[in-house]
């Protein structure tokens, strides 16, 4: 090749980059708008980025890949804790603690009920943009697994798949992972390993325990029923102890009974059962 032919292929080359970048950023934000749902940055999302920047929540936490690495990634962190939770959550994060056990503790910012939640809001904005699947490998509440992609929906790596011919039992156990948001999110199935709810180990037994115990306030009359009951109405009884409730509201999410079909739940209730 000539010095010519360099030149021209080298001048080529750039102007053919040049517009293959341009046609992208031109096209990139020709979908900004629908990606990042922008019509619903209301000015509470707007004050609630505001608080996210006022108290440096970024310098422990992460939002789409960007930010320190100490705490979780929270970008899709309002569709695996409810807003009962994450208010309780910011106003005394202590009380979701043992100082002894996990060491590094999230400091109590002070934050005022407005600026709790507006900062919500802004989570859920943040939680509900389209962000293809990235960061791809985000860094989860403690325990916590995400299932399937950042939509959701799919099984998490490793999962059995399930078909129709499986048994509800079976289909309990994916729903447990899959459902939305994931009760994996929040629950184990290993003893002794509490999240942000009890793992689930054991369930049945407690389940029991509490009917018998004189202080049930809900309408279940066996162990499959407070389950049932759990999952539909969680609110129906409320455990004590300040990690599950707080104001009369338990911080189980409270939309199952209306994202799950009835047979869904029948499932969820049978795979459930099996965790004497």
């Amino acid at each position: 090749m000539t010095n010519r032919q360099s030149r021209i292929f080298a001048v080529a080359a750039t102007a053919i980059s040049a517009l293959v970048f341009l046609i992208l950023t031109v096209d990139s934000h020709r979908q900004f708008p629908e990606l990042t749902h922008s019509q619903n940055i209301t000015p509470e999302v707007t004050h609630g980025k505001d608080v996210w920047h006022k108290y440096n929540c970024i310098n422990c936490h992460t939002l789409f890949g960007e930010g320190a690495y100490y705490a979780p990634d929270l970008t899709k962190i309002t569709q695996h804790r409810g807003e009962a939770y994450l208010t309780a959550y910011m106003k005394n994060p202590s009380n979701f603690y043992d100082e002894q056990k996990h060491r590094r503790l999230m400091p109590t910012q002070d934050l005022s009920d407005k600026e709790i939640h507006d900062l919500i809001q802004f989570l859920d904005w943040v939680a509900n943009v389209d962000n293809q699947g990235w960061p791809p490998r985000p860094i989860l509440v403690t325990g916590g697994m995400v299932a399937g992609s950042a939509e959701g929906g799919a099984d998490p790596p490793g999962a059995k798949p399930v078909d129709e011919g499986d048994d509800p039992m079976a289909k309990g156990e994916r729903l447990f992972r899959t459902a939305s948001p994931a009760c994996n999110s929040c629950h184990s199935t290993s003893p002794g390993a509490d999240m942000a709810g009890p793992t689930m180990a054991g369930v049945v037994g407690r389940a029991q325990e509490i009917l018998d115990s004189g202080d049930y306030q809900g309408n279940a009359a066996d162990a499959e029923g407070y389950i049932r009951e759990s999952i539909v109405t969680p609110s129906a009884h409320l455990v004590p102890g300040a990690m599950y409730s707080a104001e009369g509201t338990s911080f189980m999410p409270s939309g199952y009974g209306d994202s799950l079909a009835e047979e869904e739940v029948d499932q969820l209730v049978a795979y459930l059962m099996t965790l004497k």
